[in-house]
């Protein structure tokens, strides 16, 4: 089984960020034009350009290809978001088997070295950090499309869309916990409802419920 889990806003703000040539750290915002004013770093989204005629994912990319030691410090994705259920999804299955689903970066391995951004898809954040369901972003996809296992969702109905499109032709079943009053429909996937009167990151809750047994999901 593999488990998708979508990212968190609270990040470890000591991790590492990308950089200019000349040095400057790069923040990455859904929308910089709206972001506040500061000499401090570089606003960007994830598809803009970088200094080397490629876009910023592209570096990334290239950079978890040959991190050559890691100089700028990134985080794995599961160590830059703070909240315990990524450690404890990884504790259990390791991190080849566990997937964040970023807001910035698309679906990524747990292992992804991950600079820090500021890019959701919750109505309620600052402007310059709500990316809008019709925002174009060539989310990357480090899901084999052709393996056979089970994957689980775990995430809100804000991050729903994005996990069925980037996994629409994955060949394995499909499950995702859900918890509001009507069930979700979605081509292809199987969904298992959670039930609990939390509303703000719910699923966390579902995450320690699956790992103790008390929500299956199969």
């Amino acid at each position: 089984m593999k488990i998708v889990i979508q990212c968190a806003a609270r990040k470890d703000h000591a991790a590492g960020l990308m950089k200019t040539r000349d040095g400057k750290p790069v923040l990455f915002v859904a929308d910089p034009a709206r972001a506040p004013a500061t000499t401090h770093h570089l606003y960007a989204r994830p598809d803009d350009l970088a200094e080397n005629g490629k876009t910023w994912r592209d570096v990334l990319l290239d950079y978890n290809a040959n991190p050559a030691g890691n100089p700028l410090g990134l985080s794995q994705a599961w160590l830059l978001y703070r909240h315990g259920a990524y450690a404890a999804l990884v504790e259990r299955f390791g991190t080849d088997k566990i997937f964040i689903l970023s807001a910035g970066w698309g679906l990524i391995r747990a292992d992804f070295l991950t600079p820090v951004y500021d890019i959701t898809f919750s109505a309620q954040a600052e402007p310059f950090k709500n990316r809008k369901a019709h925002d174009v972003y060539d989310d990357l996809n480090l899901l084999e499309r052709r393996d056979t296992e089970p994957v689980v969702f775990f995430g809100g109905k804000g991050y729903l869309p994005l996990f069925c499109r980037l996994t629409a032709d994955y060949a394995g079943r499909r499950i995702a916990a859900f918890n509001s009053a009507t069930e979700p429909q979605a081509d292809g996937v199987r969904f298992v409802r959670y039930r609990t009167t939390t509303r703000t990151n719910w699923h966390y809750e579902a995450v320690n419920a699956f790992l103790n047994g008390t929500l299956v999901l199969s």
